[in-house]
């Protein structure tokens, strides 16, 4: 996923908004990682969740990366009181299906999905060792990526 995101990141361009969708694990975090680092931004990325969005500066003269978790926001209204500076930037949206139409009027949505019920967990009781959480890490994803409207 970083390798992908960092080969994405050297493409997109200021006022490009891409949405990632996908369940808890499935590398939103590490894809962005990776677009930061092909964008050039200062790190480290890390996941927003609880400050909702941060901005990371471009250390090459280029668009500042904005990355967002959308997931404890409640509306579109929400996220667009954030005051993102949407032209200027690349902005990343965890969690931000059917939060963004009224940022941009087009947006990159990436869709991962990764196998669930296999190594990782004892579903018979719910447990999810470190151990085998670990070796979920390298399964292969599915991704999805589509221009909306």
């Amino acid at each position: 996923m970083e390798a992908w995101g960092e080969q994405l990141g050297r493409m997109l361009r200021p006022g490009d908004l891409v949405v990632l969708t996908g369940p808890l694990g499935a590398g939103k975090t590490t894809l962005t990682r990776g677009i930061a680092d092909g964008l050039g931004v200062r790190g480290p990325v890390q996941s927003p969740t609880f400050v909702i969005a941060r901005t990371h500066p471009s250390l090459v003269g280029g668009a500042p990366l904005v990355h967002v978790d959308a997931y404890r926001l409640g509306s579109a209204l929400e996220l667009d009181d954030l005051d993102i500076d949407v032209e200027s930037s690349v902005v990343i949206v965890e969690w931000g299906r059917g939060m963004v139409d009224g940022l941009r009027d087009t947006w990159w949505e990436i869709k991962l999905e990764r196998p669930v019920g296999g190594r990782g967990a004892d579903t018979a009781c719910g447990d999810i060792s470190r151990a085998a959480a670990a070796l979920d890490a390298d399964v292969p994803r599915v991704v999805t990526l589509s221009r909306r409207p």
